[in-house]
């Protein structure tokens, strides 16, 4: 399943808007509900295994 599916399936209720920009310029950004959840620019790595869904957990539930 792909990112987005795994988060829409278990977050969809909650979130109002979903948007994932990838690149091959080395640009991967998670963006809900307007904010910026995750920037591999900012961040200057890839995201860890469940880092994005445990980003968007506490995002939700804060």
């Amino acid at each position: 399943m792909s990112l987005a599916g795994e988060l829409l399936k278990k977050y969809e209720p909650e979130i109002e808007s979903l948007t994932l920009i990838p690149s091959d310029g080395g640009k991967f950004e998670v963006v809900i509900n307007n904010q910026l959840i995750y920037s591999k620019l900012q961040t200057r790595r890839h995201a860890e295994p469940g880092e994005i869904a445990g980003l968007v957990e506490k995002f939700l539930h804060s």
